[in-house]
């Protein structure tokens, strides 16, 4: 019995170990969403983004949550591989441009 109760306590304590360290690959689409959301807010507050960039981003996360509604309505709510391959390779350009706009040289 006390044997049971350890192994259920390391498979429940490497569950929650793997759940914690999830690689970028396997983060929804909505956290990488919020996860952006967070940079460009944090840009704003700290003066890094200037309006004109904080304007182009959200411009950009928009078109890409536009894209992500219609990809969905063609599959009755549902995104396929393809989708999601197309729609995190606009996250990570996206990814790229707020990170090369929070560092340049203008600022707010």
């Amino acid at each position: 019995m006390k044997i049971a109760a350890i192994a259920t306590a390391a498979a429940l304590f490497c569950s929650i170990a793997a759940f914690a360290q999830t690689p970028e690959s396997n983060r929804t689409i909505n956290q990488r969403k919020a996860e952006q959301q967070q940079r460009i807010g944090q840009g704003v507050t700290s003066g890094q983004l200037t309006p004109r960039e904080t304007s182009h981003l959200e411009h950009q996360e928009a078109a890409i949550n536009r894209e992500e509604r219609d990809m969905r309505a063609a599959d009755n709510g549902h995104l396929t591989r393809s989708d999601r391959k197309t729609l995190h390779a606009q996250q990570n350009q996206e990814s790229r441009r707020i990170y090369r706009d929070k560092h340049n040289v203008r600022v707010r």
